[in-house]
């Protein structure tokens, strides 16, 4: 058996599992290869992926928040991946550890059309964030980092183009904008039905939204996340964060098999996946 698996802290949230187990079983691959979550600590993450490869892994996923860190440990790594300073899908081969990243093909894969010439503000500074913005840049689009730290938006932006703003100039922005991706944890838990970081902590004007805009957020739960809703409410075109979890995972299944998966088969099972969360 040909293992692969999902590495987070938490990660119990995870659609991939339910995801590649329908695209290997489509592939006529469940046999031979198998999917799974892995928790795993940031303090044990190196350790972690270390022993895969003498359990059976051949590859890896790699989520919230260990994708500097996934890159940081790869013997070799896609130009993209260098480039961005992330990496969210491991390689084992030979010995090795390749690092690539997918979210940046799969972010752009999910807003099916060009950023080029857009007004872009991007929201965050972590892995995620850096694959955006790489992206949104080599796409031709003007791009605008806020973080809560102001100095990780600071670095993300000397190192990879886009200019840093403060929160009230992202307030601005995200009606002038028309694109607004958030790269943030916010809306996580109210996605889960739980308590954490929500819309209110964005600085975005949600009640002034248009509908020329399309708003991207990456959060996925089994609801819903406050700003999608409060998007549609306001008739403003949006990508989700499972549509986008599909076009990445796709871009991985083809790193790992060489084989080309259906991302139709991927999004039916991620979002039944999503519905009985």
């Amino acid at each position: 058996m040909k293992r692969l698996a999902v590495l987070g802290h938490p990660v119990g949230h995870s659609r991939s599992p339910a995801m590649h187990a329908a695209a290997l079983a489509d592939l006529g691959l469940a046999g031979v290869w198998s999917y799974e979550a892995v928790d795993v600590e940031p303090a044990a993450f190196e350790a972690r992926v270390a022993a895969m490869p003498d359990e059976g892994f051949v590859g890896a996923s790699v989520t919230v928040p260990h994708k500097l860190a996934a890159l940081e440990l790869a013997d070799e790594g896609s130009d993209a991946a260098r480039e961005i300073g992330a990496a969210n899908t491991l390689t084992f081969a030979n010995g090795q550890i390749r690092a690539d990243n997918t979210d940046a093909p799969g972010f752009l894969a999910a807003l099916e059309e060009s950023p080029e010439g857009m007004q872009a503000l991007v929201l965050g500074a972590g892995g995620s964030a850096r694959a955006v913005v790489w992206a949104l840049v080599k796409g031709g689009a003007g791009v605008h980092i806020w973080n809560r730290t102001p100095e990780g938006a600071q670095a993300l932006a000397m190192d990879l183009g886009g200019r840093a703003v403060d929160t009230a100039t992202s307030r601005l922005l995200s009606v002038s904008c028309e694109l607004t991706v958030n790269c943030t944890t916010a809306g996580m838990a109210q996605a889960s039905g739980e308590t954490g970081p929500s819309l209110k902590d964005l600085p975005i004007e949600a009640d002034a939204l248009k509908a020329t805009q399309l708003v991207v957020d990456l959060v996925y739960g089994s609801q819903e996340t406050e700003l999608v809703r409060a998007a549609k409410k306001r008739g403003v075109r949006t990508v989700d964060g499972l549509e986008v979890l599909v076009h990445q995972g796709a871009e991985a299944l083809r790193i790992w098999t060489g084989v080309e998966p259906s991302i139709e088969v991927m999004r039916r099972a991620v979002r039944a996946s999503n519905d009985t969360r």
